[in-house]
C-alpha cells in the first residue's frame, strides 16, 4: 500500500495551503495549483524537466516566479506532484472499475481501457511519468516508484490470471509478458490522436485483441477462448 502522502514526502505540506484557509480561499488555491500543474507537465513533455525551469513554468502558466514558490520550493516537488497524482488517479480508478469484476478477460480489457482512456485525456502525463521518474530523487524517488509499483503488481496479477486460465502452457515469461504490455501502452504519446484515430475505446479494444492473440495463440487450441469484442 502507499505508506505516504504526497504532502508527508517533503517534510512539509508539498503544493498545498494552509490549515487555516477558508474554503473559497482553498479552492482558489487548489485551482491554480491544478492550473500550475497541468502547464508545467506540458512544458516537461514538450522541453524535459532539466530545461523546465521554474521561470518558464510561472511565464507558461501566467505567474510570478514568486507567486510560483507560493505553491512549491522547488522544480522537484512540482515533478512529483505530478506523477504521484497520475499513478494515484490510475491505481484508484482501476480499483474502482474492477470492483465486481472476476472473469480475467475482463479485467484485462477494463486494465487496458482505463490506461488508455485516462492518458489519452492527459497525453502530456503520459510522456512526462515515461520519462521523467529517474529526475526524482530520495524519498520523491522511493514514493513514485512505490506507486508505481503498486500500478504494475496490480496490472501483473491480471495478466498472470489471463495466462493461468486461457494459456497454461505458454512458456512466456510473465515480467517480459506485462512489460510489453505497458510498452505499447505507454508509447501512445508518440502516435496517438484521438481526433485523428480511432476512439479510446476502440483502440483499446484492439490492443488487448492483438495483446491476448500475441500470448494465447501460443497455447494448445483447447486452451484458446472465444475473442469477442465489447460494445
Amino acid at each position: 500500500m502507499i505508506s505516504h502522502k504526497p504532502e508527508q514526502v517533503f517534510g512539509r505540506d508539498a503544493g498545498q495551503p494552509h490549515s487555516n484557509r477558508t474554503s473559497d480561499n482553498r479552492e482558489t488555491y487548489d485551482e491554480r495549483l491544478n492550473h500550475i500543474l497541468k502547464v508545467a507537465t506540458v512544458l516537461i513533455a514538450q522541453v524535459g524537466y532539466e530545461k523546465a525551469s521554474m521561470r518558464a513554468v510561472a511565464k507558461a502558466a501566467g505567474v510570478s516566479l514568486a507567486g510560483l514558490y507560493h505553491y512549491f520550493d522547488s522544480k522537484e516537488k512540482m515533478l512529483f506532484l505530478i506523477q504521484f497524482r497520475a499513478f494515484t488517479a490510475l491505481l484508484n480508478n482501476l480499483r474502482e472499475k474492477l470492483h465486481g469484476i472476476d472473469d480475467a478477460l475482463e479485467q484485462l480489457r477494463v486494465m487496458v481501457k482505463s490506461h488508455v482512456g485516462y492518458f489519452a485525456a492527459n497525453m502530456a502525463a503520459l510522456k512526462t511519468c515515461s520519462h521523467e521518474l529517474d529526475s526524482l530523487t530520495g524519498t520523491a524517488y522511493d514514493e513514485t516508484r512505490r506507486i508505481r509499483r503498486e500500478y504494475y503488481d496490480l496490472a501483473s496479477a491480471i495478466v498472470a490470471r489471463v495466462l493461468d486460465e486461457h494459456a497454461p502452457n505458454n512458456a512466456f515469461d510473465r515480467h517480459v509478458t506485462t512489460m510489453s504490455l505497458f510498452g505499447s501502452l505507454n508509447w501512445l504519446y508518440r502516435w496517438y490522436d484521438p481526433k485523428r484515430v480511432c476512439s479510446p475505446t476502440a483502440l483499446a479494444n484492439q490492443m488487448v485483441q492483438q495483446f491476448l492473440r500475441g500470448v494465447i495463440d501460443a497455447a494448445p487450441a483447447k486452451s484458446q477462448p472465444e475473442f469477442t469484442t465489447p460494445a
